[in-house]
Formats: C-alpha cells, structure tokens, sequence
C-alpha cells in the first residue's frame, strides 16, 4: 500500500468513526436533557456541560486526523450543515435564544411581572443580566473567524500552486476549526455563567431542544435520498 492509500484508508477510518460517535452523541444528549428537564438540578445541569466538553474534544481529535471531512461534516443532515458556520452553530445564535426564551417566557408571564411578582426565569433576566450579555456578545471573536476562513479559502491558488506547503495550508485550516469550537464553548460557558441556575437550566434544554429540532428534521428531510 502506498503512502498516499494508506492516508487515505486512515482518513476514511477516522470520518466513520467521528460519524458513530455523534450519532451515539446526540442519543446521549436527548438522555441527560431529559435527566436535566426532570430534576432541574445543577448536578444534571453539569452533565449536560460535559457532556458538551466531550463533543468539542472528539471533534479536535477529529479535525486534527482529517479536517477536511470536519469542516464538510458528512455525517450531518443537509439541514444541519445549511446552518453552519465553520463546521457548528454560530456563537452568537447562544444570545439569540436567550433572547427569544426570555421574550416568550416574559410575554406569557407578564401580568405576574406587572404586579411585582419575580418568576425567576429565563423571562425574568435583570437590566444588569441584559447589559452583561450586551457586552459579551461585542465581544465574540466570531467576525475575526470569519474573516480568517476567507482569507483561507481565498489562499487555495496557494494550495494549488508549485511548491505548495499543502500541510501547512491544511493546517492552518485546523486551527481555525479548533479556535472556532472553542470559542463555541466559551460562549456557551459565558452564558451559562451570566444566568442563575434556574435560568441556566432553562437556557439548556432549550438549546437543546433546538439541536435535537434541527436533527430531527433534517432526518427526516435526507431520508429519501439516504434510501
């Protein structure tokens, strides 16, 4: 077997395997969600959180064996994959849903707020909690990513061309795949940490749910053309 095959072959091993594991991921979330909406303890709270941790870090070693099939993610849905952004969920969507709870909870629980009662959710954050999230979302790194991706991709007659570093090229595409999951994981931890363990727990099943909605649908979408 020549070297070139052999890369190949290791490749395809490591796609199959990154590919098991979020399918067994995703039926382990749906687990420690429903733990988490049963309980509403921070304990299961902290499961939740690892359980997170441990996507990111299969995903690094992935992305360091094959980072190309990382940033394509065939083992996604068309539908997952339509709402990527280097290869996950866009930081800034953490805020958007925040948002979005808090004004569903805050609408249906409005009479209440209006008469001085504190519900404590989601639909109850504080201007102090609200001016903090302002300032975190300023302050992603999400816009410097995308510039750099484009700066990558605008580099592939370099890839191409005599000479070529290819694995200096491809490495680099690495780490902006590792520097993206990472700040995807520091939001999530930023978040988190703004909200009170009420709030907290809420923030995750809904984010959550929205991961499984999404899954789910493109599931269903892809079926016919999977036969």
């Amino acid at each position: 077997m020549n070297p070139s095959s052999s890369s190949s072959s290791s490749s395809s091993s490591s796609c199959v395997g990154f590919a098991e594991f979020y399918e067994t991921w995703f039926s382990e979330l749906q687990r420690v969600v429903q733990e988490l909406r049963g309980s509403r303890r921070v304990e299961a709270m902290e499961k939740v959180m690892r359980h997170h941790h441990k996507y990111y870090a299969e995903k690094s070693l992935a992305a360091e064996k094959d980072p190309l099939a990382v940033f394509l993610s065939p083992w996604a849905t068309a539908l997952e994959r339509s709402l990527h952004w280097i290869s996950g969920w866009r930081p800034t969507t953490a805020f958007h849903l925040v948002y979005t709870e808090s004004s569903l909870l805050f609408e249906s629980h409005i009479i209440d707020i209006l008469q001085g009662h504190r519900t404590g959710d989601l639909g109850d954050l504080s201007p102090a909690q609200l001016r903090r999230f302002s300032d975190l979302q300023c302050l992603t790194e999400e816009n410097a990513l995308t510039e750099e991706l484009s700066e990558w991709q605008d580099s592939v007659s370099e890839i191409m061309g005599p000479g070529a570093a290819f694995s200096e090229k491809i490495g680099r595409l690495v780490r902006i795949i590792k520097r993206a999951d990472n700040l995807r994981l520091r939001t999530l931890r930023s978040v988190v940490g703004l909200l009170s363990p009420q709030q907290a727990i809420e923030f995750l099943i809904a984010s959550a749910e929205l991961l499984l909605g999404i899954r789910g649908w493109g599931l269903n979408h892809d079926r016919p053309y999977r036969k």
